[in-house]
């Protein structure tokens, strides 16, 4: 045997072995790569990529509401009574985190996805497919964002799903982080669920943005400059909001059972 030969087989009796040790078993170890080696080699190749890829994510899930108590408790922990937090959910998604189809409310930004982007091919693709632009206003949103977002996905992931605001509190994916979540995929995933995930982000993003002395107070400009950016009153988020919170306040509170 040459002694090229014999690094050959030694490489292939490795990896025979390797294979046979994660489970996937090549029906022998003999330094041979033949049909069963590279059946199992192909296996694990698979599987790999099965573990490494995540699966697509499906927008609609459970969809469950808020109980009536929920906004009372929740907000309590940032001192502000459920009339406040009605305001900020009527005013950034119409009292629903889910929309006609059960998926999660959701809007995509393309301004903010062609800086999510950054310059390269990705960006370039996406400026082609009408997906990005450079400022906000260029073009008329559609009815429904998901097209758009499935898209973009399509082109880069995350950064799509930091390009979208969510929920019932309509938090931008880049603001995962400041909202209890580790990426915007992980707060999406969770918002597929239940109502009261959204809420509970929403209130973690008043808290970390500092804005739960503008809420308490009902400084409804301050909380808007804070929560929806400099152009607020452009959109006159801060006269929603008041009108909003006038509304609610002369509806009696949800009492808050004992065992919540």
């Amino acid at each position: 045997m040459r002694p090229d030969e014999a690094m050959e087989k030694s490489l292939i009796i490795a990896l025979q072995t390797a294979l046979h040790e994660l489970g996937f078993d090549p029906n022998g170890i003999d330094g041979w790569a033949g049909a069963n080696t590279k059946s199992a080699a192909a296996d694990y190749l698979a599987a790999r990529q099965v573990r490494d890829t995540p699966p697509p994510i499906v927008f609609a899930g459970a969809g469950k509401r808020l109980d009536d108590w929920d906004l009372p408790v929740i907000g309590a922990r940032i001192g502000v009574g459920e009339d406040h937090v009605h305001a900020v959910i009527d005013v950034e998604a119409a009292g629903s985190g889910f929309d006609e189809e059960g998926r999660v409310r959701m809007l995509f930004e393309p301004h903010v996805f062609y800086r999510e982007l950054g310059p390269g091919l990705e960006r370039d693709r996406a400026v082609a497919a009408g997906l990005a632009y450079p400022r906000w206003g260029q073009r008329a949103y559609p009815r429904d964002s998901y097209p758009r977002l499935l898209a973009a996905i399509a082109i880069n992931e995350n950064a799509a799903l930091r390009s979208a605001s969510w929920g019932l509190g309509q938090i931008m994916g880049f603001n995962a982080l400041l909202a209890g979540y580790p990426d915007a995929r992980a707060m999406v995933t969770a918002f597929i669920v239940d109502e009261e995930l959204h809420l509970a982000a929403m209130v973690a993003f008043i808290i970390a943005s500092g804005l739960d002395d503008e809420l308490r107070r009902r400084d409804w400009s301050g909380f808007a400059r804070g929560y929806n950016g400099a152009s607020y009153a452009v959109h006159g988020y801060h006269t929603k909001l008041a009108a909003a919170y006038a509304k609610w306040a002369r509806i009696p509170d949800t009492p808050i059972p004992e065992a919540a």
